[in-house]
């Protein structure tokens, strides 16, 4: 019976034949180990030779590393193994035979294993992140539609910039300026005038020039949007999701963190709600902390960031920023016209913004001026200014960005490591 190594755990005492590939093995005597993968999972396979004979025995001691092979042998449990299972092999048949893999287990360098991040990927390490990451989009997909939510899919292509053109990739769309998105919230707002609640999943794009561990070219957003929610109600929904991915990468994921070496106790805090404070607050604590390069009306850095969320074991809402550092179709506080409705959601432990959203402007009149006051072309919006014309409502929104938030539910160092194939400053290969 051919079987994944997932299922292992429903064939307890029966014999099996698993499609894998050699990851690593050794021998002691008349016993190898060797260390199989199938993209399911890891399992050990146990080869004694006198069970299997010479030849099986010899082909078990001189199959290189990645290598793949059919291995039929009995599952058994295993208490000293992390996945608990572990499979007495009875034969070997090897489908083909790898020769000089580069990726050797001794220690490479970042810029070697980005370079062949196509083989890289098979690692136990990169396996667990993109296993945990599947998991984290599973788990948003199940919170929205559970939610009421409806999945909406606005264009990679774009004939405007939502937040300035200074970090937009460009290209020509037949005789017209085009962009690759850097955002598919504009139309999710209109979708949202159509649909009530719906999201988005896909890959955005920022020409920006940095080489900072929390930085991508190409990411992926979930970028949901909702009418009728103000601000205090788009902060629930945050703290909500963020809380319930979490969570559910705790409950489906265990041994892919145990493989990554992740203090779970953290993860376990990681429910709403979430501490919130002012941009005005955040000013002044960073600047009783030492910050004295910061003042009000300056965007927050990493280290500032970092700063105020070492004093939370929960991610924390910064809110009301100044309208000045701000995008143009952010609703101000009634109270303050120098302050907009909005957030940044900063992870803890130093991984920094996962989240941004606001309430958007539904005025027409003052969507208008703002379009004016940020210098972008009226004729380009004016199909984002119609929706504030034919029944406005007031609505909001945010994003989350993918690859922070696996970078930090996994406890990796760097974004880089949490994309199959990451696009960097430096980077267009493989």
């Amino acid at each position: 019976m051919k079987i994944t190594i997932k299922e292992a755990n429903k064939y307890v005492d029966q014999e099996v034949t698993i499609g894998c590939w050699l990851a690593n093995k050794r021998s002691s005597g008349k016993i190898a180990f060797l260390q199989l993968r199938d993209g399911s999972g890891f399992i050990q396979g146990v080869v004694v030779k006198e069970d299997v004979g010479e030849d099986i025995f010899a082909h078990a001691k001189s199959a290189s590393q990645e290598s793949s092979m059919y291995v039929t042998g009995i599952i058994q449990k295993d208490e000293r193994s992390p996945f608990g299972f572990e499979l007495l092999v009875k034969n070997i048949e090897v489908i083909h035979e790898s020769v000089d893999y580069p990726i050797t287990p001794k220690a490479h360098g970042p810029e070697f294993l980005m370079d062949n991040r196509h083989l890289w990927l098979r690692s136990k390490r990169q396996h667990a992140i993109m296993k945990i990451r599947n998991e984290i989009i599973r788990a948003t997909y199940e919170f929205f539609n559970n939610e009421g939510f409806v999945k909406v899919d606005p264009p990679i292509l774009t004939g405007s910039a939502p937040e300035g053109t200074s970090e937009l990739f460009a290209t020509k769309y037949f005789e017209e300026d085009a962009y690759l998105s850097q955002s598919g919230q504009l139309y999710l707002e209109a979708a949202a005038m159509a649909l009530g609640k719906v999201f988005s999943f896909g890959p955005t794009f920022r020409a920006e020039k940095s080489k900072t561990r929390r930085h991508l070219i190409e990411f992926w957003m979930i970028e949901p949007e909702m009418a009728f929610y103000e601000f205090k109600d788009n902060l629930e929904v945050q703290e909500q999701y963020v809380s319930y991915v979490v969570q559910s990468a705790l409950k489906n994921c265990t041994l892919e963190l145990n493989t990554l070496g992740r203090d779970t106790s953290k993860l376990e805090q990681i429910q709403a709600p979430f501490p919130r404070i002012t941009y005005d607050d955040a000013v002044t604590f960073l600047n009783e902390k030492g910050f004295a390069d910061i003042k009000w009306g300056d965007d927050l850095g990493a280290p500032h960031e970092t700063a105020i969320a070492e004093s939370y074991d929960k991610p924390v809402f910064i809110t009301h920023y100044p309208t000045s550092i701000k995008p143009f179709y952010m609703q101000p506080d009634p109270d303050r016209d120098d302050v907009v409705l909005c957030a940044d959601l900063i992870a803890p432990e130093g991984y920094g913004e996962i989240v941004g959203g606001s309430e958007r402007i539904h005025d027409f009149g003052l969507l208008e001026k703002r379009i004016e006051e940020y210098g972008l072309s009226k004729e380009a919006y004016k199909w984002y200014l119609e929706l504030r014309q034919y029944g406005s409502v007031p609505h909001s929104g945010f994003g989350l960005g993918l690859e922070r938030t696996v970078a930090w539910i996994s406890g990796v160092e760097h974004v880089r490591e949490t994309i199959p194939f990451p696009r960097l400053l430096n980077r267009l290969y493989p």
